[in-house]
């Protein structure tokens, strides 16, 4: 729409009385409505405009949320920060506009800011956890959008202010964005501000509380069905077929170095028979010596040293924050288990870390061996339980000590944010979803835990995407029949879970 149109629509909206504004923003803050919708990518890394196709269908479905992830160089000058393109700026105009026309909130989201994105594509000269200048650079986009769309109300626009931050602490974040959210108040008081969590948006930031901002949170958990194959994830390609639930076994082994996380893996169980164990060791950090006992006698002890060029791994990971190598070995390493053992240990007695990501054990002749495959690599959980080893015709001869499941999602994923919520603190789910190429049976299982799970704690959420491997429409899954929807493809099973919730 032309600029003229859009701004006559803003000061419509501000005729509304000043009133709409001031009940709207504190109450939104404080118990945010239960939006529920998906994120858009037009300005994600590209510059093109939003569909008014995508606005309509999300009506017409019964959803009200988009969130609009994106990069601040397609509006930005190269050369001169302070230079912003009108051109590219009405595209965003735009979007509102069908945001009001259709009835859906709008928010803003730099998912490429000054400094910052999650993308490891993307390089930055400046850090915006750092340096000054990255932050000024921050607080004069959200400047430049709080003047732009002041008068807009907050329950049909909200900014929310940097994508998923990560690897840095609560005081750094809160100097870093103290610059925008100042700009924004200066500007356009009552604007609704939604900051991301910490460590990829997991982490509650308590020291926002003061500053009238609610927070967004990611149904991204466990990342092995989320992210399975995602090429953007390093290590993705080697996860395991992903089911849910999943059983619960941590197999990373910590040496004595990580005292408060050093713990062996555990399997008991009566071995009537002796049987050849198999170890399939993942990555090692550094370097590992791995012992394996049976009943305290050792049957497996291997140090591992990766390295540069050519080695028994199969592939080089250097880590040159560290200075060392972490290479993926993704080999499985051999033992005799004696007949009557009832206790195995696999324990990291020396070095950094490793991982153990399948057990194996075989009884002689034909009959088929045993599978562990080892689905948790989690960090800081010495208390790993024991695994039950108890073959037989009516179940699993492995049982894991706990199962990754609705009540882990709950107590892991939901329970912190339900704790801020209850504190008056607005909670939103920004992004969460399953790339495409998880089962779709497992997909639709998980989302419905996550989703019944967010309607019980009253939080909306934001599917990543629309239109693309996460979303409902042009997918590109192989293992689902798809419905022809406007010359698309349309996951109805999924839309219909959504819809449900």
């Amino acid at each position: 729409m032309k600029r003229r149109d859009f701004l006559a629509s803003t000061v419509a909206a501000a005729a509304l009385g000043p009133g709409l504004l001031a009940a709207s923003g504190p109450e939104l803050w404080q118990k945010l409505p239960r939006w529920r919708g998906f994120n858009l990518l037009e300005k994600f890394y590209r510059n093109e405009r939003f569909r008014e196709s995508d606005f309509q269908w999300i009506s017409d479905w019964g959803f009200d949320f988009v969130r609009l992830p994106m990069d601040y160089r397609q509006w930005t000058g190269a050369d001169d920060p302070g230079t912003l393109r009108e051109d590219v700026l009405e595209h965003v105009d735009e979007a509102i506009e069908l945001g009001r026309k259709y009835g859906v909130h709008v928010s803003l989201n730099l998912h490429n800011a000054p400094g910052y994105t999650v993308n490891r594509a993307v390089k930055h000269s400046l850090s915006l956890w750092e340096d000054e200048e990255a932050q000024r650079q921050f607080a004069f986009q959200w400047r430049q959008f709080a003047v732009r769309y002041r008068g807009i109300p907050s329950d049909r626009l909200s900014f929310n202010l940097v994508n998923e931050p990560a690897h840095i602490d609560e005081d750094v974040y809160l100097r870093a964005v103290k610059g925008a959210v100042d700009g924004i108040r200066k500007e356009d008081p009552e604007r609704l501000i939604i900051s991301d969590g910490l460590n990829w948006g997991r982490d509650p930031i308590a020291g926002l509380k003061p500053w009238r901002v609610a927070q967004s949170t990611r149904g991204y958990s466990p990342a092995e069905i989320s992210h399975y194959r995602a090429s953007w994830v390093r290590g993705a390609d080697r996860y395991p077929t992903p089911e849910w639930p999943i059983p619960q076994v941590n197999g990373r082994l910590f040496s004595p170095s990580r005292r408060d996380w050093h713990a062996p893996l555990v399997v008991e169980g009566a071995f009537g028979e002796a049987m050849q164990l198999r170890v399939r060791v993942g990555q090692v950090s550094g370097h590992s010596r791995l012992v394996v006992t049976a009943d305290g006698e050792t049957i497996v002890e291997k140090t591992f040293q990766p390295g540069p060029g050519e080695g028994e791994w199969k592939e080089v990971v250097h880590a040159p924050q560290w200075n060392i190598y972490q290479n993926i070995y993704d080999r499985d390493y051999h033992a005799s288990v004696p007949a009557g053992t009832k206790r195995l240990e696999l324990a990291n007695v020396e070095g950094d870390w490793m991982t153990v990501t399948e057990l194996g054990l075989k009884p002689a002749g034909d009959r088929p061996e045993h599978v562990l495959v080892v689905r948790s690599l989690a960090w800081g959980e010495p208390d790993r339980g024991v695994v039950r080893f108890q073959p037989g015709a009516d179940g699993p001869a492995f049982v894991p000590p706990s199962m990754m499941d609705r009540q882990w999602l709950a107590e892991h994923c939901i329970a912190p944010w339900k704790k801020l919520a209850d504190e008056g603190v607005g909670v939103h789910v920004g992004e969460w979803g399953a790339h495409r190429f998880t089962p779709h049976d497992v997909v639709l299982r998980w989302a419905e835990d996550q989703l019944s799970l967010w309607q019980q704690a009253g939080f909306g959420w934001a599917l990543w995407n629309l239109r693309g491997s996460f979303g409902i429409v042009d997918s590109q899954r192989e293992d689902i029949a798809y419905a022809e929807f406007h010359g698309h493809q349309l996951d109805r099973r999924f839309l219909e879970l959504l819809r449900a919730y």
